[in-house]
């Protein structure tokens, strides 16, 4: 059992040629009247049928409507438990679309989502009532093996970098689930399997391309536009679209030792006291995440750890002695596996149709009574799937200095992470009171949460999570998009 059990459903990927999205245009676009919507402050408007049919003539791409073919699954999210309902959605096909759908939705002050692989948890990449952006017909990654550069699309999804860049012996730290969307998880952070040998995600992005809210395109590197850089490292959606990442590249071998070991529940206590130490003292080119699962159906509940060993395979053995010291597990699959192999693993195994809900931190320090109010607060019940996670950061996440890029969380030892799912059908109050419940046992150990992960929290919580770099956050908010119009994600009010 591992995290992905009890996350998102698999999305397919893929690329369409612009002949069949304009081909299908001419069934999707027919707009029989004025479109109720709403702005992102909620007032209720109506956008009028022929600026509607303007937007749809100016796509190469698709604008898809309500009771159009394939606008249901295009508004929703991995999260069945989101339910929401866009006016309109833009599928672009370029950055000419991508201009012309922020220009369409900021003239109008219309609520905006964009969505890339669709994996936000609060549902931040759909809306009820105004626009989503969804980027799924723009994806493409290449690779520039001299420079050991990949040119990422912006709607493309994690397996898309992995698969380009590792056919060249080359890689970067790219998330743990191949249908991540790279925007949302880069421009949060970006853990990984890699990241605490090669830095976060964001950490590897040499420049990006966007479209920013005035509908202008623009170029964010060290050398032009520093400050959008600096701020869509760890900023989110806050200031744009973003249309193309640059990422470094470094060498690597394609196997990796990698899988998951796995024990009983009832030596959780034990465990998790071992894995609070070892993870500290881990070196750089391990990976390795613990966790505590209870499903309705008993099956893979246990204690255990997910890792990836990317160093000398002659050196794994070693690494992981402290691990075999434990004794026999009730499930061994750590051993020789490609890398790309190891991305995907996780990919298929999560269940469908079902409510979610997560509560997290970063934690700078794991003592023993830690691990013990974690171990103390996991309560299983016949109606839920429950999982207690640990994604581990430190490495070379934490030798970035804190003010370097707009993500603040360097003194973190792990990412913990208390995730329910219930069937869909059923009552979702008593789980999620439960995981709040839990949560606050063990909250004031943390030091702020991922912004990948939030959910509707009040605005000074938001603005606090950013710490010291928050200010510096809204100096360039207020400058790239001063009426807010990208406020769907842990958002910067310039009106602060």
């Amino acid at each position: 059992m591992n995290r992905r059990h009890f996350l998102h459903s698999a999305v397919a990927a893929g690329v369409a040629s612009a002949l069949p999205l304009r081909m299908a245009m001419a069934q999707l676009t027919e707009v029989a009247g004025e479109l109720a919507a709403v702005t992102g402050t909620g007032a209720e408007i109506a956008i009028e049928k022929a600026a509607v049919q303007e937007l749809s003539d100016s796509l190469r791409g698709n604008l898809l409507l309500p009771g159009n073919a394939n606008y249901d699954v295009a508004r929703r999210v991995l999260n069945r438990s989101i339910d929401r309902h866009p006016a309109l959605v833009v599928q672009p096909s370029g950055v000419a679309d991508i201009q012309n759908a922020v220009n369409f939705a900021r003239e109008r002050e219309l609520l905006l989502a964009v969505k890339c692989g669709g994996h936000s948890y609060s549902g931040k990449s759909t809306c009820e009532g105004g626009m989503q952006i969804d980027l799924s017909s723009y994806r493409h990654a290449r690779v520039d093996p001299k420079s050991r550069t990949a040119y990422v699309a912006g709607g493309s999804l994690l397996g898309e970098l992995d698969r380009e860049s590792m056919a060249l012996g080359l890689v970067t730290t790219a998330g743990t689930v191949s249908h991540t969307g790279v925007g949302g998880l880069t421009l949060g952070g970006g853990f990984g399997r890699l990241a605490r040998r090669f830095g976060l995600a964001l950490d590897n992005v040499k420049g990006f391309d966007l479209v920013t809210a005035d509908g202008a395109f623009r170029h964010a590197s060290a050398e032009e536009n520093p400050d959008l850089y600096w701020a869509l490292r760890g900023g989110g959606g806050n200031f744009g679209v973003v249309t193309n990442f640059e990422f470094q590249l470094h060498p690597m071998q394609r196997q990796v030792i990698g899988g998951e070991i796995v024990f009983p529940l009832e030596r959780a206590r034990e465990i998790m006291r071992f894995y609070a130490e070892f993870a500290l003292n881990a070196p750089d080119d391990l990976y390795c995440d613990g966790y505590m699962s209870k499903s309705i159906t008993g099956q893979g509940d246990g204690v255990g750890m997910h890792v990836c060993y990317s160093g000398p395979a002659a050196k794994a053995e070693q690494v992981l002695a402290p691990v075999r010291a434990l004794g026999k597990p009730a499930f061994d699959s750590v051993g020789p596996i490609d890398y790309v192999d190891i991305q995907r693993a996780w990919d298929n195994t999560d269940p469908r149709n079902e409510g979610q809900y997560l509560k997290g931190g970063f934690i700078n320090d794991f003592p023993s009574e830690l691990a013990d109010k974690f171990v103390d607060g996991f309560e299983g019940d016949p109606g839920r799937n429950i999982m207690l996670y640990f994604q581990q950061s430190g490495g070379a996440i934490g030798r970035v200095a804190t003010e370097a890029t707009a993500f603040a969380h360097r003194k973190s030892e792990a990412n913990a992470l208390i995730i329910v799912t219930w069937p869909l059908d059923t009552d979702a109050t008593p789980h999620v009171k439960y995981i709040r419940k839990y949560w606050g046992e063990v909250e004031s150990y943390s030091d702020g949460w991922y912004t990948n992960e939030v959910s509707d929290e009040p605005q000074r919580v938001l603005n606090a999570n950013y710490q010291g770099n928050y200010k510096r956050l809204l100096k360039i908010k207020k400058r790239h998009d001063p009426t807010n119009l990208f406020r769907l994600n842990a958002n910067v009010d310039p009106s602060a």
